[in-house]
């Protein structure tokens, strides 16, 4: 194989962090597989040899699959199952996972074969880490998976690749997975009893697009608290339900990082003082979109949280069947295949419902401060936030198509996990749709981005129309970066492209920074 370079990661199927998950998928970061992993993955494997030689059954080494367990496979057949396998189950269809989404499936894939518990060959793995360093990435179809037993297809369509069949994009063409591999100088892998199965059956499919999605995630959820800042700047609201005490007598960790966020980012704000010391405001209390922030963004905050700690389990899980217990020091291959159900996806299924919710709930409460801020019975500024409204519709439309997107949002959050449709004759009864659920985040998360990048243009622009007064320090500092990509609307023009700037802005994390 040609050398690649110093792997700067080894994979042990033990210690995988998301850091080093974005690291592969994102930044190309050079893999290897452990030599202690090694090691367990040859005891296991020894396990499936002696079983082969003995000529007893086990599913999926000498049996068909799914519906077909009860059918023996003779030991010169056994070989040629493994890639019947790969090649039956490659039936996905739509567009192609993105790079870094399969950057994502083949780093965890590879991660939960050096757990050795599945019984097959280190130089399986090593191929996989191989390709990953060399740029060859499986052309995966993003549907076709009902999330049980594993992500099936999408698996198949990476695997087609490792054994040189299928498609690949390599140095940006696509082609057939054998010209990839030689020109990368890569040999295929010849597949032996379970590795066909060991490569397909398993979660890593949801599971990366899930772990992807909570990055983002994370980034938006600090992005928010930034917009919805300079949102109470601009309708002149009351930070005083921040107050730490209020957070401490009902303590969610999520409620109380966006509270400290909204004071330190609105802490110097002028816009403050001057409601403060104003006798005119008859306001009390300010709308719920303003007040209630700390709680609606953390409970968002608090389900990422969770979501991210059922995902965490999942990074460093052994989840193909069956599975391979070694006994002893492993070295007479004695050990016992153990069929059981851990390529069900329904934890992650359940967990990429709750971002979806928690991503639908962040996109709703900036619609309606934006609505707050467009409304002038509510906002106390300009109709529209146009210095001429009626000659000038200003941001109307603006706010139109944060409700379009917020709106399309909830429908997406229709919960997956509660769906389930029979498969493989019966046999496959109960599936979890994880991997369609944590398909659909991506979209949300891109409109969400733009829910919050219209926020801010409004943010902005309300607080050019309480000038000379100024925003919070911190705030201004985001205040700036929305006028470097977009300057005061002061009569009526396309914002289509503000808003794309603004969204391109937010996706650069530089919103986000600002609070770390």
């Amino acid at each position: 194989m040609t050398p690649t370079g110093p792997a700067t990661i080894e994979l042990n199927g033990n210690d995988l962090t998301f850091d080093q998950l974005y690291s592969v998928a994102l930044q190309d970061e050079k893999v290897s597989l452990s030599p202690v992993a090694a090691e367990r993955m040859n005891a296991s494997r020894a396990v499936v040899d002696r079983l082969v030689a003995s000529g007893k059954t086990a599913y999926g080494i000498n049996t068909g699959f799914g519906k077909l367990a009860s059918v023996r496979i003779s030991t010169e057949q056994v070989r040629q199952l493994q890639v019947n396998l790969v090649r039956s189950h490659a039936c996905g269809v739509g567009e192609p996972l993105s790079k870094a989404e399969t950057r994502a499936i083949m780093l965890l894939r590879a991660n939960a074969l050096a757990k050795g518990l599945s019984g097959v060959r280190p130089g399986t793995v090593e191929t996989l880490c191989t390709m990953l360093n060399a740029g060859i990435h499986p052309v995966i179809p993003s549907q076709g998976s009902v999330g049980a037993s594993g992500d099936l297809a999408p698996l198949a369509h990476l695997a087609q690749v490792v054994i040189g069949e299928g498609q690949a994009e390599f140095q940006q063409e696509i082609l057939p997975g054998h010209v990839a591999l030689q020109r990368a100088q890569i040999p295929p892998v010849t597949l032996d009893a379970k590795e066909g199965l060991s490569l397909l059956n398993g979660t890593q499919g949801m599971l990366a697009l899930l772990s992807l999605a909570l990055r983002h995630a994370d980034a938006l959820a600090d992005t928010a608290d930034v917009a919805a800042a300079l949102s109470l700047d601009a309708l002149r609201g009351s930070p005083g339900a921040f107050d730490s005490r209020i957070m401490h007598a009902r303590a969610y960790p999520g409620a109380g990082r966006t509270a400290r966020n909204l004071a330190h980012l609105n802490e110097g704000s002028e816009i403050r003082e001057s409601h403060r010391a104003a006798e005119k405001d008859s306001r009390v209390q300010d709308a719920y979109s303003l007040r209630c922030t700390p709680q609606v963004h953390g409970a968002v905050r608090d389900s990422f949280s969770q979501a991210r700690v059922m995902t965490q389990v999942e990074l460093n899980s052994a989840t193909d069947n069956p599975l391979v217990f070694v006994r002893g020091d492993g070295q007479e291959g004695e050990g016992d295949i153990i069929s059981g159900g851990n390529f069900h996806g329904q934890p992650l299924a359940m967990a990429a419902d709750q971002v979806a919710i928690a991503i639908a709930t962040l996109g709703g409460i900036s619609e309606r401060r934006i609505e707050q801020m467009t409304n002038p019975l509510t906002s106390l500024l300009p109709a529209f936030l146009t210095p001429e409204p009626g000659l000038n519709s200003g941001f109307m439309i603006a706010q139109v198509t944060a409700a379009a997107l917020a709106s399309e949002n909830k429908a997406l959050a229709t919960p997956h996990s509660v769906d389930s449709i029979s498969t493989s004759g019966n046999q496959e009864d109960y599936v979890s749709m994880g991997m369609s659920g944590a398909r659909r985040l991506e979209r949300m998360l891109r409109n969400l981005q733009n829910i919050l990048a219209i926020e801010l243009l409004c943010a902005c622009q309300g607080i050019d129309l309480l000038v000379p007064l100024q925003t919070g320090t911190l705030a201004k500092q985001a205040y700036d970066a929305v006028r470097a990509k977009s300057v005061k609307v002061t009569g009526d023009r396309s914002l289509a492209s503000d808003i794309n700037a603004v969204s391109a802005t937010i996706a650069s994390g530089l919103f986000a920074r600002l609070l770390h």
